[in-house]
C-alpha cells in the first residue's frame, strides 16, 4: 500500500509520482494521513470522471462522520455546506444559486474585474520586483467575491485571513477556530441586510425562492461561506498557476502577448497543466463498487487526484508538456457531474482579464528566483503557491 502524494517532498512537483501510481494502477488503496486510514487514490482520467459521476459515492460528510471522533470542531455551516450533501438537498440549493455565476451574469461584473485588476496593477513598481501572488492573485478574487456577497470594504482584511486559515495545512486548530469566526461574521451580515437590505447577491439569496421553497438560516450562513471561501482560494491558484506556467514557457506566453484574444482558449489548457485543486472534496463509497478495473468495498473514501487525471496520457497525449493548441476543454480542474464547480465562469473571467492585464502592461515579465525555490503550499486539497516573485 502506498501513501498518498501530499507531503513536503510531493509539494513542488507531485506529477512524477502521480504517473507512477497511474502507470501501476490507476485506483488503488493508499494510506491517508497520520491516521493509517485506508482510502482509495483515483489517479485515471476515465477512473475520475466516473468516480465523481458517480451516485454511489456520497458527499455527504455528516453522514459518514457521525459516531466517529474526529477531533475536528468545524462549524456545521463550514463542515456542512452544498459541497458536502447529495441529492435532494444538493439539487435544491444548488438550484437556488446557479443563476448567480451563469456567463450572463458573470459578464456583468467583467467592468468592475478590469477596474480592479488595474488598481492592482497601478500599485506595481515597474522595473522592479513584486510577488505576484500577494500584488494580485490573492487580493483580486477576495475582492471580487466580497463585492459580489456585499461584504464592506473594511471587513474584507479579515475575510481574506480566515480563509486563509481555513486552509492551513497541519494547524487544523487554526481551521477550526477560524469557521467558527467566519460563521459568525457571515450570521451578522445576513442580519444586518435583512434589516437594510441591498442588490448584492448577499441579498438575493436571502430572498431567493423557488416556488415555495427557500433558504433557512442555517442553509443561508453556510451558502454565504462556501461562497466566500470557495469563491477566491482556488482562484487565487488557478491565476498562480497559471502565471508560473506562462512565465517558465516564453513562448506561449510572447504567443499570448501578441494575440490576447486566444486567452480565453488557453485558460482550458492552463487548467489542464497544473490544476489549482489537487484533489476533489470528500467522497466516500455507500456500497461496494468498481472504479476502472479496482473493487472498493463500501464505506471508505474516494480520493479523486483531479491533478494527476488531468497528466493521463491515455486521455492527454504528452501530458506534461503545456500545448496552447490541445483541446484541453475535458479537464477536470472544476470537477465533473452535479458537483462541478458553480463559480467555473467567474474564475475564468477573473483569470482572463488578470493574466491579459500582466502580459500587456508589463512585456518583460520573468521569474525573478528560480522555480524551484518557489514554495508551495503544504495541502491535499489545494495546490498552489505561497509567493511568486516576478521581475518587471
Amino acid at each position: 500500500m502506498n501513501d498518498a502524494p501530499g507531503d513536503s517532498r510531493s509539494a513542488r512537483d507531485p506529477y512524477p509520482a502521480y504517473a507512477a501510481m497511474r502507470s501501476e494502477c490507476p485506483v488503488q488503496a493508499v494510506a491517508s494521513g497520520a491516521s493509517g486510514r485506508v482510502s482509495y487514490l483515483v489517479t485515471g482520467y476515465a477512473e475520475a470522471r466516473q468516480a465523481l459521476g458517480d451516485e454511489r459515492l456520497s458527499k455527504d460528510t455528516a453522514a459518514f462522520f457521525a459516531g466517529r471522533d474526529t477531533k475536528r470542531r468545524l462549524h456545521p455551516a463550514v463542515a456542512h455546506t452544498m459541497l458536502a450533501s447529495d441529492p435532494p438537498r444538493h439539487t435544491r440549493l444548488r438550484k437556488l444559486v446557479t443563476g448567480a455565476f451563469t456567463s450572463g451574469a458573470v459578464a456583468g461584473i467583467r467592468p468592475f474585474i478590469t477596474r480592479l485588476t488595474d488598481e492592482l496593477l497601478d500599485r506595481w513598481p515597474v522595473g522592479g520586483t513584486v510577488d505576484l501572488v500577494a500584488g494580485l492573485a490573492v487580493p483580486l478574487p477576495v475582492m471580487v467575491i466580497c463585492e459580489l456577497l456585499g461584504v464592506p470594504e473594511a471587513d474584507r482584511p479579515k475575510v481574506r485571513h480566515w480563509s486563509a486559515e481555513l486552509f492551513a495545512a497541519g494547524r487544523p486548530d487554526r481551521g477550526d477556530a477560524a469557521s467558527h469566526a467566519v460563521a459568525a461574521y457571515m450570521t451578522g451580515l445576513i442580519a444586518s441586510k435583512r434589516l437594510r437590505p441591498g442588490d448584492s447577491l448577499l441579498d438575493r439569496l436571502i430572498a431567493a425562492r423557488d416556488g415555495e421553497d427557500r433558504l433557512d438560516e442555517e442553509e443561508l450562513v453556510s451558502l454565504a461561506v462556501l461562497l466566500l471561501v470557495a469563491g477566491h482560494e482556488t482562484t487565487t491558484h488557478f491565476l498562480g498557476n497559471a502565471a508560473l506556467a506562462l512565465l517558465r514557457h516564453p513562448a506561449a506566453t510572447e504567443r499570448l502577448r501578441a494575440d490576447p484574444d486566444t486567452l480565453p482558449h488557453a485558460l482550458d489548457e492552463l487548467l489542464r497543466f497544473d490544476a489549482p485543486v489537487s484533489t476533489s472534496t470528500f467522497r466516500f463509497t455507500t456500497e461496494t463498487l468498481t472504479l476502472g478495473e479496482t473493487e472498493i468495498p463500501a464505506g471508505v473514501p474516494v480520493l479523486v487526484a483531479l491533478g494527476a487525471a488531468n497528466r493521463d496520457p491515455e486521455r492527454f497525449p504528452a501530458p506534461d508538456r503545456l500545448d496552447l493548441d490541445r483541446e484541453a476543454t475535458g479537464h477536470l480542474s472544476f470537477g465533473h457531474g452535479i458537483h462541478r464547480c458553480v463559480g467555473a465562469p467567474l474564475a475564468k473571467a477573473e483569470a482572463e482579464i488578470a493574466l491579459r492585464a500582466v502580459l500587456v502592461r508589463f512585456p518583460d515579465i520573468r521569474l525573478a528566483v528560480s522555480a524551484d525555490r518557489l514554495a508551495w503550499r503544504q495541502t491535499r486539497l489545494v495546490r498552489g503557491l505561497d509567493a511568486l516573485p516576478v521581475l518587471l
